[in-house]
């Protein structure tokens, strides 16, 4: 067992070596590449932007396709820029057209798709992957994103294809067209007035060429991103170690972003003008468990950690300030809220935790009340979370700080009497209780088998107890249990939901029965909560739609398919060869802004 005093004298003097990444680390000081290494706590799934939508994947899907447009990289609060577009789209009145001019020149990395040719981008790309989103055959999670803004004529073309006709990729539809080479157009049925943020998501709304797609089928497409931004996939070994490197044919592309705060500026000073991308050669490992990442850090085979362990952040940032040993190696830190929220799920379709009739919601909501949600925050995150009121993130838009709710309540007392009233007794003398008609009562959490994931269960597991309430614990990886969610084979999970636009229609979606088996895994279908959804994408923001954001609040709670926990702060750091580093909530696309000072890694590295 590692000990406080063990990690106490890594972070004073880290190992000469350890395993990780060892072996594929060459000299790199004084020159040479630029390489960037780093770890993800949580294994990817794949690299099509029509098949995935986890956050870890849609990191590097982010940084190989392009959308045509992208947030200021040093913005704060976020700001979207162009991209691949010449300018900011024309957007109609009516928040029902959106017009987008690309820029001339941008072409695909090479791929033997394009018989040896330069291949261009041009509006009819976009349409193209548009319209996979819609084709079953990709079995789209994020399809309801778009369906949600009824793109004219779109889901008439899948809704054929539901019914055996072969999806129609060159049949035009009003919804999303080509005027001309380069000027795309898109037509909704209803006003959309934040569409336009869909479209500065490179791992949601990239390019992706026809002849490419073509090529491959779906699970090759998983294995062969091509886009047109930073970077390109060259070496992927699922679950391990995925390579990208500077895609060669990459067009010019300066560094221009503007700072709102002195740290961008520091930033924005050193980089201005400089051709992107900065660093030659990204490696990204799969490490799940924190100490082995941690470690790697130390030893500077890792030069940066995204998002600190939480149970070494006692140790890195005492008080929300970097360790005095860590600032005299030089190490920086970056630190702000995560646009996300951390919950656990009741499948409101099972039949012992799901259902919509009072002795149900008094389940749920005891279970909320009973789990000890301070210990989570205090012991196993270190006090870097906030409590969760609702699953509106700070950063977005909806969030209300002002509003508090059961959801942040710790009261087994509480709990304990509501399941008496509703008949959720021990009726046998064995101290576990039955529900209401004599059955047995035993919760099944899915889980992943990772230190992390372990300590939650032990808290779940004393809450349950604390209200005689027996709670059974299934492990499995990652990408097994969002199968199953997606699949409604679970009864409970553990999960974290994070916004990809700053804007809160991202988490009120987990309720939209429209998102059932994608955003929504509760599988919650209320339908009050489904017009409260639906009224508020069609405002501009303003006090009606805070009234309904309220309102769709309120009836999270009252109803309780999601128990939300918290919202988590993240801390980044990163040693002094890492410059031009920051955290941003909405943007994958972020390794091209990011310089390795090669010299002073060879006089500092390990």
């Amino acid at each position: 067992m590692t000990t406080r005093r063990d990690f106490t004298k890594a972070l004073a003097a880290a190992p000469a070596a350890s395993a990780i990444g060892a072996a594929a680390r060459p000299a790199n000081g004084g020159g040479g590449l630029k390489v960037l290494r780093y770890a993800f706590r949580v294994a990817e799934t794949g690299f099509d932007p029509a098949q995935v939508n986890d956050f870890y994947s849609a990191s590097i899907i982010g940084n190989i396709f392009d959308a045509p447009l992208a947030y200021d990289f040093l913005a704060r609060p976020a700001k979207i820029v162009p991209n691949t577009a010449e300018s900011l789209p024309e957007v109609s009145n009516d928040f029902t057209t959106i017009t987008v001019r690309i820029r001339p020149g941008i072409y695909f990395q090479e791929h033997p798709a394009f018989d040896g040719k330069k291949r261009e981008l041009v509006a009819q790309d976009y349409v193209y992957s548009i319209k996979r989103f819609y084709n079953p055959k990709f079995k789209s999670q994020n399809v309801t994103l778009l369906e949600n803004s009824k793109l004219l004529g779109m889901s008439e073309l899948r809704a054929a294809t539901l019914k055996g006709a072969k999806f129609e990729y060159d049949r035009e539809v009003e919804g999303v067209r080509a005027l001309d080479r380069y000027t795309l157009r898109i037509k909704l049925g209803e006003p959309a007035p934040r569409f336009h943020q869909y479209l500065a998501n490179g791992s949601f709304l990239g390019a992706v060429a026809r002849e490419v797609d073509e090529m491959f089928d779906e699970k090759g497409m998983m294995a062969n991103p091509v886009g047109t931004g930073p970077y390109r996939l060259v070496d992927w070994r699922r679950s391990s170690r995925m390579v990208l490197e500077k895609n060669p044919g990459y067009r010019d592309d300066f560094y221009n972003e503007q700072p709102t705060d002195e740290h961008g500026e520091q930033a924005a000073a050193r980089m201005k003008g400089r051709k992107l991308p900065l660093i030659d050669r990204v490696e990204v490992y799969i490490v799940e468990e924190n100490q082995p990442r941690w470690l790697a850090f130390l030893n500077a085979e890792h030069d940066l950690v995204d998002e600190i362990p939480y149970d070494m952040a006692n140790l890195i940032v005492p008080n929300g300030k970097l360790a005095p040993n860590l600032v005299k190696r030089g190490i920086q830190m970056d630190r702000d809220y995560r646009a996300s929220v951390d919950m656990a799920l009741f499948n409101m379709e099972h039949p012992l935790v799901g259902g919509y009739t009072p002795e149900k919601v008094a389940l749920r909501r005891a279970i909320g009340l009973a789990y000890e949600m301070p210990n989570e925050i205090r012991l196993v995150r270190k006090g870097q979370s906030i409590p969760s009121q609702s699953p509106v993130s700070p950063l977005t838009y909806g969030y209300d700080p002002t509003f508090k709710s059961e959801m942040s309540e710790f009261n087994p007392a509480r709990a304990r009497a509501l399941l008496d009233a509703f008949g959720y007794v021990d009726r046998n003398g064995d101290r576990w209780r039955e529900r209401p008609d004599g059955q047995v009562l035993t919760l099944e959490m899915a889980t992943q088998p990772d230190q992390l994931s372990r300590q939650l269960d032990e808290i779940w597991r004393k809450s349950m107890s604390a209200i005689n309430i027996n709670i059974d614990f299934r492990a499995a990886k990652w990408p097994e249990n969002l199968k199953n969610s997606r699949a409604g084979r679970l009864m409970m999970w553990r999960v974290g939901w994070v916004a990809a636009q700053p804007d809160g229609e991202t988490f009120l979606a987990l309720g939209n029965s429209q998102n059932i088996g994608q955003a929504n895994h509760s599988r919650f279908n209320l339908p009050a909560y489904n017009k409260l959804f639906a009224r508020q994408k069609t405002l501009p923001d303003g006090p009606e739609r805070d009234a309904l954001f309220r309102e769709a609040k309120k009836l999270f709670v009252a109803y309780m398919p999601y128990k939300f926990v918290g919202h988590r702060i993240e801390t980044a750091v990163f040693h002094p060869w890492v410059i031009g580093y920051r955290r941003h909530s909405f943007m994958r696309a972020m390794w091209k802004y990011v310089d390795i000072d090669n010299h002073l890694k060879g006089e500092r590295g390990a």
